[in-house]
C-alpha cells in the first residue's frame, strides 16, 4: 500500500561553496498528511487531505553590470504542496487548482505538485487508462491554471500517453506563468521492488523508461527534475549539479509506506548534502 504523495521542501543554512556562490546545509520541510473517508449511504468514499507551505529561499547567479561580472542574489518564495490524490480526475484538480491559487495569493513563483498529482488508480491498469498525451485536455487544465494564477507549476508524475496502449510514461512537466511546457522529464529509473512484508510493484510492467537528464531555468533558478525511485540513485543528481549545473532538486514522490519511513528523508538530506542543492 502506498501513502499519500509526498514532496519534501529542503532549506538550508549558508556555507561556502565553490564556484563563488553560497549554497546551504539542509534542514527539512516536511508535508506529511493522509488519507480520510466519508460515508454517503452505504458507500463509503476516499477523499483528499491536502496542505501547502511556502518558504523563501536564495539563489546566486553571475550577473554582468557595466561589463562587470560578479555574483547576484535571488530571494523567491516557492511553495510544495501535500495533497493525497484519488482515482477521480476531477476531484484532483479541484485540489490542485485550489492549492495553486493559495501559492499564488502568498506570493510563490514556483508551486511543486507531488506525484500522481492528477490520478492514482484504484486498482491495476487504471492509470494507463486515463493516460494522455500532454497536448491532451487534462495536462492543458493545468496549463490554463497555471496561466490564469500567474504562477510556475511543478507537476511531477503525470501519466502521459506511451507508445502503445499498454504504457504510460511517469513524466515530470514545467509549466510557466504563462501556461506554457518549458521542458518535460521521463522517470528513467522504474520502481520494480519486492517490498519486505508487502506487495510486488513492477514499474516497468506499463511504463516506459525515460532517457534523458533534464534540467530547465526558471525563476526560482534552475531545475533538475526527478520523479520519486530516482532518488536512490545518486549518479543522476550529481549529472544535474554539476553537468546540467541545476541549483534546485526536485523529487515528487508517492513512496510507499515502509520504504519511506526507512529512508525518504535521509536520503533527500543525502542528495541535498552531495550536490549541495536545494532540493
Amino acid at each position: 500500500m502506498r501513502t499519500a504523495s509526498r514532496f519534501v521542501l529542503l532549506l538550508h543554512h549558508d556555507v561556502s561553496f565553490s564556484k563563488s556562490y553560497k549554497q546551504t546545509m539542509p534542514f527539512c520541510l516536511a508535508l506529511n498528511c493522509s488519507q480520510f473517508t466519508t460515508t454517503t449511504g452505504s458507500k463509503t468514499h476516499l477523499c483528499p487531505i491536502a496542505h501547502l507551505r511556502c518558504r523563501s529561499l536564495t539563489v546566486k547567479f553571475r550577473a554582468t553590470v557595466a561589463g562587470e561580472s560578479d555574483m547576484a542574489a535571488l530571494t523567491v518564495r516557492v511553495a510544495a504542496a501535500q495533497m493525497t490524490s484519488i482515482n477521480d480526475l476531477a476531484a484532483n484538480f479541484a485540489t490542485c487548482s485550489r492549492l495553486t491559487k493559495e501559492a499564488a495569493a502568498a506570493g510563490a513563483k514556483l508551486l511543486c505538485l507531488p506525484e500522481s498529482f492528477s490520478f492514482i488508480g484504484a486498482k491495476d491498469g487504471d492509470s494507463v487508462k486515463v493516460a494522455e498525451p500532454l497536448d491532451g485536455p487534462i495536462m492543458q487544465q493545468y496549463c490554463s491554471l497555471a496561466r490564469e494564477s500567474g504562477i510556475w507549476l511543478s507537476l511531477g508524475g503525470f501519466q502521459e500517453r506511451g507508445c502503445d496502449d499498454a504504457h504510460l510514461r511517469n513524466t515530470h512537466v514545467i509549466i510557466d506563468d504563462s501556461g506554457n511546457i518549458r521542458d518535460t522529464y521521463r522517470k528513467i529509473f522504474l520502481f520494480d521492488v519486492d517490498v519486505p512484508g508487502g506487495r510486488v510493484y513492477k514499474e516497468s510492467s506499463f511504463t516506459e523508461a525515460g532517457k534523458d537528464i533534464v534540467a530547465v531555468d526558471s525563476p526560482a533558478g534552475r531545475l533538475g527534475l526527478s520523479v520519486c525511485y530516482d532518488l536512490r540513485f545518486p549518479e543522476l543528481y550529481q549529472q544535474l549539479r554539476f553537468q546540467k549545473e541545476a541549483q534546485i532538486l526536485l523529487v515528487p514522490a508517492a513512496f510507499t509506506k515502509i520504504t519511506g519511513q526507512a529512508h525518504w528523508e535521509i536520503l533527500l538530506r543525502a542528495r541535498a548534502i552531495e550536490t549541495q542543492c536545494y532540493v
